[in-house]
């Protein structure tokens, strides 16, 4: 088969500082040779661009991810342009209505300030929209022709079809592998081909079979044969679509 994009890991994450090379090893021995990276604050932007400068495989994303309002500073939104230079998005940015304690007002000034940023730059954006799916599409609605992708989507066939409509992807990763995400499982099967991304969130979100291990870009093997499954497709075929929709999006 050949090898895969994963379309969405933090190999630049500390949980990995002990252990990255063997990680990427395994990945590769796995047959997953692509990572984009997105960094989520700006704390993080000088060391994920190092990684991405050692390594041609590793493609690096910038942003301000609503988790970590409280650390942002309007001095970011200055510096990130330059960071941008270098990298195959904008983010991971974007809104959380579970997951966050900061109110959404703030979360919003932080990710409509990226979304302006990436229209004007033309780059695409890399969305966690966790309990906020509704909320990220009015914003997104604000800027036609942005393109981007809603990683580890949770919403509804509804939802992502408003989205796909919009001209985004969809990232789907280990939730997906769980028989009891039904709902998740329905929507995966439900989405366009042309519009699907597999992806880890490594090291969070471990696949079926690796709950409270640290989940690795090679276990997206595993997700990919999931996907196959689900959508009675050859992994072969599904491996090809992926990538290619990875290739377009982020102009790699």
């Amino acid at each position: 088969m050949q090898p895969l994009i994963d379309s969405h890991c933090h190999l630049d994450d500390s949980r990995f500082d002990l252990n990255r090379v063997a990680v990427v090893q395994r990945a590769r021995d796995a047959g997953v040779h692509r990572f984009v990276v997105p960094a989520v604050r700006c704390a993080d932007w000088q060391r994920l661009q190092q990684f991405a400068a050692a390594d041609v495989n590793i493609l690096p994303a910038f942003g301000l991810h609503p988790w970590f309002c409280n650390e942002h500073r309007e001095s970011d939104l200055q510096q990130l342009p330059d960071y941008l230079t270098t990298a195959v998005a904008v983010g991971e940015c974007g809104l959380d209505g579970k997951r966050c304690d900061i109110d959404m007002q703030t979360q919003l000034h932080w990710f409509r300030s990226q979304l302006t940023l990436a229209a004007e730059l033309d780059l695409p954006v890399i969305v966690h929209a966790y309990g906020a799916v509704d909320a990220v599409t009015s914003e997104i609605r604000r800027y036609p022709g942005l393109c981007g992708v809603i990683h580890s989507f949770s919403g509804s066939l509804q939802q992502a079809d408003q989205l796909i409509n919009l001209g985004f992807y969809l990232g789907f990763g280990g939730g997906i592998t769980y028989e009891r995400a039904s709902r998740l499982r329905e929507v995966v099967k439900a989405v366009p081909l042309e519009r699907l991304l597999i992806e880890t969130d490594a090291p969070d979100q471990p696949p079926a079979g690796h709950q409270g291990q640290e989940n690795e870009p090679a276990f997206l093997i595993e997700i990919l044969a999931s996907v196959a499954t689900l959508r009675d497709l050859d992994a072969e075929l599904l491996a090809e679509c992926c990538n290619q929709n990875a290739k377009e999006l982020f102009s790699i």
